[in-house]
């Protein structure tokens, strides 16, 4: 599934302006949501007789791998993603070293990576890599990804202050920039679509109110105390929303400047709304507490650049989506479609003109992870034929590819999408 130069880029907006493409644009790895785990890349590169490589692992928190170009062209990927030079701990992409695995696979990891084990045998791991502090995150002995450790300090409600919760929101540094710049030259000559990952526009992202990358994290970083919050402190979290987003601009416009019109899309948030069963966030809410701070962010970019805006929700979110469009998103991932009213038939009769469906081509709480070949097979083909009817729709799993997956339903579903496309 080798491409021409350009091909894949030219397909992705094509699918992104509503318009059918030659083929549907495909998307593994470009994102911390639509990634996979590093342990199913291994398994894919030995499948295929490819040179062993440890994997590198892109993004701590989940264990996500770089997919390399030699696995990426077999695996027929349009979509090239570009991130932050500092993972989700703090901790500079440089420096690589091995670094053995509970499941015994051997990995590449920062330079920075530096771990303790406590009493269970626990990995913990450490905000910017200084163990002087307390550990941010902990991967149980059998476990595949590190879950988040809460170092919510007492409230004092006389003392909040919504700088606290600011902190890791600052004006872009003429490094960064640079960095960007150099990361953006060499992605415009990949001939890919490109999703850059600026960062500093999630809104409310369980993933970041915690801080992993924090030293000693001030403000409200529990994440059930952030959730009573909207509730109890609104006005906090409006203040909040409001620096962020005044921050979030003045950034936004260093990255304009230096993107030019190589990145097609800009990643915005990742906050989910929905469980699997229901809304958590009421329609009002969302109008209330996030959709004036999104359209602001979203209503700039698309007076200023040509980029489309990528909105990751989980869960039953159907009756949501009309809010999203309003508050300007182009695209929705990963479009769960096992959760509860996420049916891919309604969604892309309801949807299909307003929002681009990035996601959704096999469910992998079940289908991928559990289901045999040929159920993994016949749910690709259909999903690819409801949702990529028309343009509007990136392939990608829902949500990322996990460790245990078997690799036989991974050549399934590669195998089925390219039965799809002829």
């Amino acid at each position: 599934m080798n491409n021409e130069p350009g091909i894949s880029k030219e397909r992705l907006q094509a699918s992104l302006s509503h318009k059918q493409p030659d083929r549907i644009p495909v998307d593994f790895g470009s994102t911390g949501v639509t990634g996979i785990h590093v342990r199913s890349i291994e398994n894919l590169r030995n499948h295929y007789g490819l040179e062993y490589r440890p994997v590198k692992v892109t993004r701590l928190h989940q264990m996500l791998g770089e997919i390399e170009e030699d696995l990426l062209d077999i695996m027929g990927v349009d979509v090239r993603g570009l991130k932050s030079a500092k993972n989700e701990y703090g901790i500079e992409n440089t420096n690589w070293k091995e670094f053995k695995t509970f499941w015994g696979q051997v990995v590449l990891v920062p330079g920075g990576f530096n771990t303790t084990k406590d009493e269970n045998g626990d990995l913990l791991i450490y905000p910017q890599g200084d163990r002087s502090v307390p550990p941010s995150g902990r991967m149980p002995v059998s476990g595949y990804f590190f879950d988040t450790i809460i170092r919510q300090s007492p409230i004092d409600e006389s003392k909040l202050d919504p700088e606290d919760n600011l902190e890791e929101y600052k004006p872009v540094t003429d490094e960064a920039l640079q960095y960007w710049k150099e990361n953006l030259e060499e992605a415009a000559n990949s001939g890919k679509g490109i999703i850059a990952s600026f960062g500093g526009t999630a809104l409310g992202d369980i993933a970041h109110v915690p801080a992993p990358a924090l030293k000693n994290p001030r403000g409200i970083r529990d994440i059930e105390e952030w959730y009573m919050s909207l509730l109890m402190r609104p006005g906090y979290i409006h203040k909040v929303f409001e620096k962020q987003t005044d921050i979030a601009i003045h950034n936004l416009s260093g990255f304009a400047e230096t993107a030019n019109d190589v990145v097609d899309v800009a990643y915005i948030c990742g906050t989910d709304f929905g469980t699997q069963n229901s809304l958590f966030c009421s329609p009002e809410t969302f109008d209330e507490l996030y959709k004036p701070y999104y359209r602001k962010i979203n209503d700039w970019i698309h007076s200023n650049t040509r980029w489309k805006t990528f909105k990751h929700s989980c869960g039953a979110i159907f009756d949501l989506i009309p809010n999203f469009i309003d508050a300007g998103f182009d695209i929705l991932n990963p479009v769960q479609i096992s959760a509860k009213g996420m049916d891919p038939v309604k969604l892309k009769a309801t949807y299909g003109k307003d929002i681009v469906f990035w996601g959704g081509g096999v469910d992998t709480q079940q289908v991928l992870s559990f289901g045999k070949p040929e159920e993994v097979r016949d749910q690709v083909k259909r999903q690819c034929e409801i949702l990529g009817r028309d343009g509007g729709f990136v392939f990608s799993t829902v949500h990322n590819v996990q460790a245990n997956v078997p690799v036989e339903n991974l050549l399934a579903m590669l195998e089925a999408i390219r039965e799809f496309d002829g």
